[in-house]
């Protein structure tokens, strides 16, 4: 496929200013793959021109490659029940009040689709940075209700669950080649200049809750390379990760456009609209994105460090996204033309 032509709206990006570096990385079921890369990994404290083999903070795309895997592999082999509370993995939840805690009738596949009563995001870490203390925290707070709304709540209880359940830290689970938790074993994408820890994320989730909690939450801390999320996606396409049932949840809408931890094509969403509607994907607040069609076993991931050296600044992030979704379609169809 014509990957300049899939490229071309990030390389407008990056050569605009409005984001220092961005890779694209395009792969299909059978293996084949097309990256392209521009810019740079980092313009403060000095310039670092990004590489192929720079780490990637992935933010909320660790909910998708890492926690939803886990917990649905979890699922697969009968030591969790989707629809069992997560007081099953979780007793202590909301200890204090057994009878009344709303927290304590929450489903792991109800945060897995974002449909609680949750809040959207808290800032757990002005409480404190001891990980075993803001866990208990997170635990036993009685959290403000509303509306369902995307949660990084619902993905911290998982993290959790996960973490009792196995026995083991996030971070010990096989996740692949070019997939860790941080710090990354190689050089590293620059984030966000943070007034709280008074530098530069470089090597370090950019995520403060995450930072605070270890580096290692059911809501954020994955690190990878372009070639580890791009295995990734085509290890899922072709079968290799989990089973039948859990490929199916991850595709199958369980509140409104959001499927068991990943979202599903609606208009205005970040893959664009000429993806197929079997089409799932999910971003990252550091301006990271995976998508994969599975009409077209094809998935594209879009890496970016629009957050660096700020977030407050319009990097145009969510219109870039789209169109490089309908760029890639796009070369993709084209090439399919060619060869029929």
């Amino acid at each position: 496929m014509d990957i300049d032509a899939a490229f071309a709206p990030a390389a407008a990006a990056v050569f605009d200013g409005r984001i220092p570096g961005a890779t694209l990385g395009v792969v299909c079921a059978n293996g084949d793959r097309w990256v392209r890369h521009a810019g740079l990994a980092a313009r403060v404290p000095e310039e670092e021109a990004l590489t192929l083999d720079h780490w990637f903070d992935l933010a909320s795309v660790s909910k998708v490659i890492a926690t939803t895997t886990m917990v649905l592999t979890l699922a697969d082999q009968g030591r969790l029940d989707l629809d069992a509370p997560l007081t099953t993995a979780i007793p202590d939840l909301r200890q204090y009040d057994v009878a009344g805690a709303a927290e304590r009738r929450l489903t792991f596949r109800d945060c897995l689709a974002h449909r609680t009563f949750l809040p959207a995001v808290e800032p757990i870490y002005t409480y404190g940075d001891d990980p075993a203390r803001l866990r208990a925290f997170v635990l036993q707070r009685e959290w403000r209700q509303g509306p369902p709304v995307y949660s990084d709540i619902n993905f911290l209880y998982l993290g959790i669950a996960i973490e009792r359940i196995t026995g083991r830290p996030l971070g010990d689970w096989p996740l692949g080649e070019g997939l860790s938790y941080g710090p990354p074993p190689g050089p590293a994408v620059a984030t966000e200049f943070d007034p709280w820890r008074g530098r530069v994320m470089k090597g370090e989730v950019h995520d403060e809750n995450c930072w605070a909690m270890g580096g290692q939450t059911g809501h954020a801390g994955l690190f990878g390379t372009v070639d580890g999320v791009l295995g990734f996606a085509r290890r899922l396409m072709a079968g290799e990760i989990g089973s039948p049932a859990m490929r199916e949840a991850i595709r199958t809408p369980q509140y409104e456009h959001r499927t068991c931890g990943w979202e599903v094509r609606f208009p205005g969403w970040s893959g664009g609209q000429s993806c197929s509607a079997d089409t799932i994907g999910h971003t990252g607040f550091t301006g990271t994105g995976l998508w994969i069609d599975w009409e077209r076993e094809i998935a594209w991931t879009l890496l970016t460090n629009r957050v660096h050296p700020s977030r407050h600044f319009n990097s145009g992030i969510f219109d870039l996204r789209p169109a490089t979704g309908d760029s890639v379609i796009a070369a993709w169809d084209s090439r399919e033309e060619k060869q029929s």
